[in-house]
This record gives structure tokens, sequence and C-alpha cells, in this order.
């Protein structure tokens, strides 16, 4: 089996057949983690997996995009977001539930800064909505799910920073996160793994070879693959809408990079997914 640690089949790209690519990717053995981005997509991952017996889980954070309102644009999506206050309260009561198994995803985004706003104001509130998020993650005894583009620098100051004030708190025998959607090089996939945190890998792997060598010399307790769906789609599915099934196509990348079986590298990943989410 293999686990997409990270799906957003709760956004509105599947607003006519969530349940239907769900089921899709069960029947295949394809278990996935659906991850809110604010509170309507944080609830609604939740509402999905409570519908499912097994197989489906839950995280609940405040994506830093959601943190002021801007237009987002990228290859595969363009879209405006709305300010959402971070309640500590909110995120509290929907990370009790059972099914979620992160807080996340969070994090730091300085790719998609509106440079005509404040930018130093919009980059400090990403960075304190991120700490309170890491705090109500440990509370919970929860692991994270982060989002960093263009500003590892002040996210391994903040993480350094909390693992040093926690250091008791925090689990020493396994991960307590995970750097999702990685597209850094091995320097610095060394300094999260040092810090404690797992990484992952989308389609990117699959349509650009940038990361081959990185991925040839990982070892194999610290990867997890994703899709990211809708977006990140695989080769050669490209131009078409992801979804958690084509997560295989991601494992079967890592497999012929570390010229390992599908059946081993599933087994690799699954293993330090449930490790991570306890499930």
């Amino acid at each position: 089996m293999l686990i997409d640690t990270h799906a957003h089949v709760n956004f509105n790209a599947f607003k006519d057949d969530a349940d239907e690519v769900i089921r899709r990717s069960l029947a295949s053995d394809t278990w996935m983690i659906l991850v809110g981005a604010e509170v309507k997509t944080s609830k609604r991952a939740l509402e999905f997996a409570n519908k499912y017996e097994k197989g489906v889980y839950a995280a609940v954070g405040l994506h830093p995009v959601h943190t002021q309102e801007q237009r987002v644009e990228g290859d595969d999506y363009d879209f405006n977001t709305r300010e959402e206050e971070f309640s500590s309260d909110v995120y509290e009561k929907l990370g009790q539930f059972k099914k979620v198994v992160a807080i996340g995803e969070i994090g730091l985004d300085y790719y998609h800064l509106d440079i005509t706003a404040n930018v130093p104001a919009i980059k400090q509130k990403q960075k304190q909505v991120f700490l309170e998020q890491l705090q109500l993650a440990h509370n919970l005894k929860r692991p994270v799910i982060i989002h960093c583009r263009q500003a590892h620098d002040d996210m391994l100051e903040i993480l350094k920073k909390f693992k040093k004030d926690h250091k008791d708190g925090l689990p020493k025998d396994k991960p307590w996160g995970v750097m999702h959607c990685f597209s850094g090089d091995e320097e610095l996939a060394w300094q999260y793994f040092n810090l404690g945190l797992l990484i992952s890998f989308t389609g990117l792997i699959t349509f650009s070879a940038q990361w081959d060598d990185l991925i040839r010399r990982l070892p194999g307790d610290k990867l997890m693959v994703e899709t990211d769906c809708p977006y990140m789609t695989p080769a050669p599915f490209r131009g078409q809408r992801n979804e958690p099934l084509l997560v295989k196509k991601v494992a079967e990348r890592i497999a012929e990079i570390k010229n390992l079986s599908l059946e081993r590298v599933a087994e690799i990943s699954t293993a330090n997914a449930r490790g991570l989410f306890n499930i």
C-alpha cells in the first residue's frame, strides 16, 4: 500500500467528485491525509476523514498565504485568498479529533508576497502565526506539516529556536514533522533532518532530474511521498488534475532512482508515514 501524505481533495477542484476520487484511491490500496489551508478546508478535511472508517485522515492548519488577502498565481493555480486571523481556540478544537493526525499545512511563503504591500509586516505576521501553530501542535502532541517557499533562512531560524526551547518535549526517537513538497538541495535536507524532520516528494521529481542525486543518497527513513493534489501532477499526466491515486508515480520514480522495487519504496514510505502520523 501507499499513503499520499499530502492531498487536497478537500479543495474546490474536487467539489463535484471528491468521494469518487477518494474511493478510487482506497480501492487501489492508497490511503491519504487531507490537508487544510484555512478553517473552511480544515473542517472539510475532517468531514471527509470522518466519513471513512480507515484510509482517510486530516490535517488542520492556516497556510501562510491565507494570513493576508492577495492573489496567488503559479503554473497550475490562480486564486485570491481571504485574510484569516489565526484562532488558536478554533484550531485546537479541530486538532483534538481522533482523525486529525497533524497540524498543517503551516509555515512561511515569501514566493507569493505582494511586493506593493508592507513586506516586513507580512513576513512578521507569517512568522508569528507559524510559531503559534508550532506551539499548538506541541500542546496537542501532533506532528506538523510544513510549507516553506523562498523562506528557508527564516524557517531554519524559527525551527532551531523552537527545538531548543522545547528540547524536553519533542520526540527524541522519532520525527516530529515533515517539510512537504521538498525542493531544496542535500545540504538543506540534512539541516531539516538534524532538526528531527522528514522530507516528502511530489510529482515534481517525475519531470525534473534536479533531485535525483539527493534521492539516490537519501536514507530510506527520511522520506515520504505525496501528491499535493490537485497540483504538481506527475508525468505522464501533466496538465491534468492530480489526485491521490497518482502518488504511485512518485514512488515509482524514487524506486527507479534508488534502484529499488516499487514494493520496497512503498513499504519504506508507508512505514515512515505511519510512524510520523501515528496511523
